[in-house]
């Protein structure tokens, strides 16, 4: 058998359980006929924990916070059109474990290992950046809105302020460093909540390039020899109930419970393509 293994990566948030969630039921349901890889079975993994999440998925229902105590390992064997079985490992981490990577300098053994090999998917939530802030646009702001400078002393610089793509770049840099390097991998920059974002009219080259113009410049010189693909990924397919409504439901919501194939409201998007298939990415880390 030929063995692959892909690590997914992201900071909190950036919806990597959800495309978890929405990648088991495609490959288990077959909704969508003959997908870029099928699934051979399921070696590492809690099944009620997949299903219960898929459940939750389909019920478009926001998922629970990955609990920042420990990693739940999922390992499934995808087969390729080829007739290759393919196994691929996805440590399901918490985000504040990539956070504190960049934060403190420091991750777990467990995290560690994990991050040791594979290929890497790495999710950015695209209507979730912290962009830089520049001293001369904030004094013009200031001045257009007449608030004048009243002296205080600026607020403390810490790590947790730092823009979304530094601490990207960085987190990229780390794996190409002792003791995490494995030598050249593959790169999948998943650009999550792609619908929200998609009004822009960009690809997600485009996007990342005019939104990330720090990571994308790393990658595009060639920065630490990542190979790299960029994907618009919405897996939710809009807006789903949140845990703290009250019991009030949203009519996106509604709209997709209502949808008679729930694979058909994921948007999986790669330069001027498109599809429902999640398994896409997966084939070309694989590859």
């Amino acid at each position: 058998m030929n063995e692959r293994s892909v690590v997914i990566i992201g900071l909190p948030e950036s919806g990597k359980t959800t495309f978890l969630a929405a990648l088991w039921h495609i490959v288990t349901s077959r909704e969508l006929g003959e997908t870029a890889l099928q699934f051979g079975g399921l070696d590492i993994g809690d099944v009620s924990h997949l299903n219960d999440i898929a459940r939750r998925w389909r019920e478009a229902k926001i998922q629970d916070r990955t609990s920042v105590t420990g990693i739940r390992v999922v390992k499934m064997r995808l087969k390729a059109p080829d007739g290759r079985v393919v196994s691929t490992a996805f440590p399901d981490a918490p985000g504040e474990s990539y956070r504190q990577m960049w934060e403190v300098r420091e991750c777990t053994r467990e995290v560690a290992s994990m991050l040791q090999q594979g290929a890497v998917m790495l999710f950015v939530h695209a209507d979730a950046i912290s962009r830089p802030l520049w001293v001369a646009d904030e004094v013009q702001l200031n001045e257009e809105l007449g608030i004048a400078n009243d002296g205080e002393e600026p607020e403390p610089w810490t790590p947790e302020l730092a823009p979304t793509q530094v601490q990207l770049v960085d987190l990229l840099q780390l794996l190409r460093r002792e003791p995490l390097d494995s030598g050249p991998r593959r790169l999948a920059i998943m650009l999550s909540a792609w619908d929200k974002v998609s009004g822009e009219s960009l690809s997600p080259e485009e996007f990342l390039r005019s939104n990330l113009p720090l990571l994308w410049q790393y990658l595009r010189l060639g920065g630490d020899s990542w190979e790299f693909e960029v994907y618009g990924v919405s897996a939710q397919g809009g807006e789903y109930d949140s845990n703290d409504r009250g019991g009030v439901t949203s009519p996106e919501a509604e709209h997709l419970r209502s949808l008679d194939s729930p694979s058909k409201r994921i948007r999986l998007v790669r330069q001027d393509e498109e599809s429902h298939d999640l398994t896409e990415p997966l084939k070309w880390l694989m590859e």
